[in-house]
């Protein structure tokens, strides 16, 4: 009868598509299924008697640190005797890395005592795949696909946020609206691919010129609008001279390979209470489109009450 119930159980164990395999106290390999050779590429004759410690499988997390000579799961199962589940790689005969999910459970003798424990492992490719396809499409949800930056989607939302921490403690914040100045001769002059490159460079350009914490990203065309936390009306307004001279300093390519110099004209305004997204957006428009009508290079008095507030 235990012939007949060993046999049916290897069977069993056999057909299954999860990798299976057991260990004694000292971690080495007593059983190796039908299923681990599938997903390992090593056959029973070539497992079985091993240690876990022989690092034959060289079984690593996402960091690429060994988990069979530290941090492994079966270990910690025989010394905790309690169930426990990882992601990890392990290497497979051929040399490539194969992803699975581990699922390891103690094994225990009549008496209560931990004699094993049992590894079941199931190939994750498929799953990492689809977490990495959510992930691009979380990313693409809220990313200019042109700039890199955020989206305005993206920048509707920080700026909601902004709103109900301003609400709250009080914590100030001021907004830059940005527009790159010419785009449309850019466009008709040197072809679209100029004017992309041009918005390409603009972009960067604030990026690097605005403080790690503020948010900058493309509101639309060649808009750009920039959220600036824990500011007063003096900061916003060097924030807002940086960025001007930064991008006078920076340039694109045109179609003839040739360096063009490019400008931007920006508005500026702190947060105040009542302001929705719509209130505050819109008073940092109309201050720059005034300055457009000053002239593309006007840069002075973006600083203070009167031009920030």
């Amino acid at each position: 009868m235990n012939e007949i119930s060993t046999g049916l159980y290897k069977e069993l164990l056999d057909r299954m598509s999860d990798g299976v395999y057991f260990v004694d106290r000292d971690r080495r390999i007593l059983y190796w299924n039908e299923g681990a050779t599938r997903l390992t590429g090593y056959e029973p004759e070539e497992i079985v008697g091993l240690y876990c410690q022989d690092n034959t499988l060289c079984h690593v997390d996402s960091a690429g640190n060994q988990l069979c000579l530290a941090g492994c799961p079966l270990s910690e199962c025989l010394e905790d005797g309690t169930a426990h589940d990882a992601e990890v790689f392990l290497r497979h005969k051929q040399g490539r890395r194969v992803p699975v999910n581990v699922r390891v459970q103690p094994i225990r003798s009549d008496d209560g005592s931990i004699i094993g424990a049992v590894e079941i492992f199931r190939d994750n490719t498929a799953q990492i795949e689809v977490r990495r396809k959510a992930e691009a499409m979380e990313r693409l949800a809220f990313l200019d696909p042109l700039t890199q930056l955020p989206n305005r989607r993206f920048l509707e939302m920080s700026l909601r946020t902004a709103l109900i921490q301003y609400q709250a403690p009080g914590d100030p914040f001021g907004v830059l609206v940005c527009d790159l100045n010419g785009f449309k001769t850019i466009n008709d002059r040197f072809g679209h691919p100029s004017g992309d490159r041009a918005l390409k460079e603009v972009a960067k350009t604030l990026s690097a010129a605005l403080r790690s914490a503020d948010i900058v990203g493309r509101w639309g065309g060649d808009e750009f609008l920039a959220i600036a936390y824990n500011v007063t009306f003096e900061v916003l307004g060097e924030l807002a001279e940086r960025c001007l001279a930064l991008v006078e300093n920076a340039s694109y390519r045109n179609g003839d390979d040739a360096l063009e110099g490019l400008s931007i004209s920006i508005g500026c305004a702190m947060v105040k209470p009542g302001d929705d997204i719509d209130s505050l957006v819109t008073r940092a428009d109309r201050r720059m489109y005034a300055k457009k009508k000053d002239g593309w290079n006007a840069r002075a008095e973006l600083a203070g009450r009167q031009e920030c507030g």
